[in-house]
């Protein structure tokens, strides 16, 4: 059975959607767009940008859920009524309360032109624990890693310098291999 690395599994840095910090939603989305394209021989398209500081390193990342949510951020009462399922609220009544609160005091439109202005180190994710891996690690300390610290992506490392990212979705195709592999040998 074949040995998976991470650095086997990862996509380098050079083929990912990068940009620059101070760079706006919309340059953002081009990259995205544009990593996705040139990245076609993988039926797992990306799913984020890393924002890179002045000195081309990786400060952050932005997925397609913070792009979602960078359309409606100047709408803190949406975030306030859905912070009541702390409290064990139904998620169908929250849902109600938000959609009431959308028909009466917003137009209910997206300002796509003022959110594709808006700069991407306002919505990026800081990199937190557990979501950086070495490029040495085997496919089954990602599987942990992932267990344990859920994310769709992890950082991967070499001496400390980010040099790529492990998805998910590869990190789940390799256990499949692996798997179908294992099955057919018995």
């Amino acid at each position: 059975m074949k040995k998976y690395l991470v650095k086997d599994l990862m996509v380098p840095i050079s083929e990912y959607a990068t940009v620059s910090e101070g760079a706006t939603l919309f340059e953002a989305m081009l990259a995205l767009e544009k990593a996705q394209e040139e990245f076609a021989h993988n039926r797992y398209s990306h799913r984020a940008v890393l924002i890179m500081d002045k000195d081309k390193r990786i400060v952050g990342k932005l997925n397609q859920l913070n792009f979602l949510r960078a359309l409606k951020q100047d709408d803190e009462e949406i975030v306030r009524i859905s912070n009541i399922s702390q409290f064990g609220f139904n998620p169908g009544a929250i849902m109600t309360h938000q959609e009431k609160y959308r028909a009466i005091y917003t137009s209910g439109e997206i300002n796509f032109s003022a959110a594709g202005k808006l700069k991407v180190e306002d919505f990026m994710q800081l990199p937190s624990e557990g979501e950086y891996i070495e490029e040495s690690a085997s496919l089954d300390t990602a599987v942990h890693q992932l267990v344990a610290y859920p994310h769709i992506s992890m950082l991967v490392t070499k001496g400390g310098d980010i040099v790529g990212i492990l998805r998910l979705s590869d990190v789940f195709a390799a256990v499949f291999h692996a798997m179908k592999e294992s099955e057919l040998k018995e």
